[in-house]
C-alpha cells in the first residue's frame, strides 16, 4: 500500500481566510493550532495503518477490505487538511519527522504483537482523535452562535469547515468501533497499552499545538 505524503502543504493564491491572520483573539488562534494538529493526528494514522498492514494480512488476509477502507479514509482526511493549512497558511507542526518515525513505529510494533494489538492501537488513537474533534466542534459552533449573537454574518466556508470536521470526527469513530469488533480488548495487556497510546496521543496533541 503505497501513499504520497507531501510533508508541506504547497502554498496558494491570496484569498479572503476563514480565520483573520491578523485577529489576536485567542479563539482564532486555538482553531489555528487545532488545524495544525489536525493535519498532524492525520498523518500519524495513515502511516500507522500503512505500517500495520503487510504484517496483518500475512496472518490475517480476511483484515484487507477493512484496512484498506480506514486507511483511504484517513489519506483522504489527510488531504482535506494539506489543503486548509495551505489555505489558510498555517504551517505543519515542526514536530512532523518525529511523528511520522513515531507512527511507523507504534503502527508496525502493534501489527507484530497481533491482531488484537493492532486493533488496541487503532481503538486508543480513535478515541483521543474523536474527542479532540468534538472538542474543536463544540468551539467552532460556540463562535458561530457568538458571531450571530454580534449581528455578524457566518460565512459558508466556517460553515462547511464544521461540516467537514464533523463527518471526519465520525469515520474516526466508525473505525473505533470497527476495532473494537475485531477483539481489541482482547490484546494482552490491553489496559496498559491503551493507557500508553491514549497518553501519547495527548501529548503529541499538546506538542503540536505549540510547535
Amino acid at each position: 500500500m503505497s501513499l504520497h505524503l507531501p510533508l508541506r502543504p504547497q502554498p496558494v493564491p491570496p484569498h479572503k481566510h476563514l480565520m483573520n491572520m491578523k485577529s489576536p483573539s485567542a479563539a482564532a488562534l486555538s482553531q489555528r493550532n487545532s488545524l495544525r494538529v489536525n493535519q498532524a493526528g492525520e498523518l500519524a494514522a495513515t502511516l500507522i495503518y500503512t505500517a500495520q498492514t503487510p504484517p496483518l494480512l500475512r496472518t490475517h488476509p480476511h483484515l484487507r477490505s477493512l484496512m484498506q477502507h480506514m486507511h483511504a479514509q484517513e489519506a483522504t482526511h489527510f488531504a482535506t487538511f494539506n489543503r486548509l493549512l495551505s489555505r489558510h497558511r498555517i504551517r505543519p507542526t515542526l514536530m512532523y519527522p518525529v511523528w511520522t518515525a513515531a507512527a511507523t513505529a507504534l503502527g508496525w510494533g502493534t501489527a507484530m504483537l497481533g491482531r488484537e494489538a493492532a486493533m488496541a492501537c487503532t481503538e486508543a488513537v480513535e478515541t483521543e482523535i474523536g474527542g479532540h474533534y468534538n472538542g474543536q466542534v463544540r468551539v467552532l459552533l460556540e463562535w458561530m452562535r457568538d458571531m450571530e449573537g454580534r449581528g455578524e454574518e457566518v460565512g459558508e466556508e466556517l460553515r462547511g469547515l464544521v461540516g467537514e470536521l464533523k463527518r471526519i470526527r465520525d469515520e474516526e469513530l466508525e473505525h473505533l468501533d470497527h476495532a473494537v469488533g475485531e477483539d481489541a480488548r482482547e490484546a494482552k495487556g490491553w489496559p496498559v497499552l491503551n493507557a500508553v497510546i491514549r497518553g501519547g496521543c495527548r501529548g503529541a496533541i499538546w506538542v503540536s499545538e505549540r510547535v
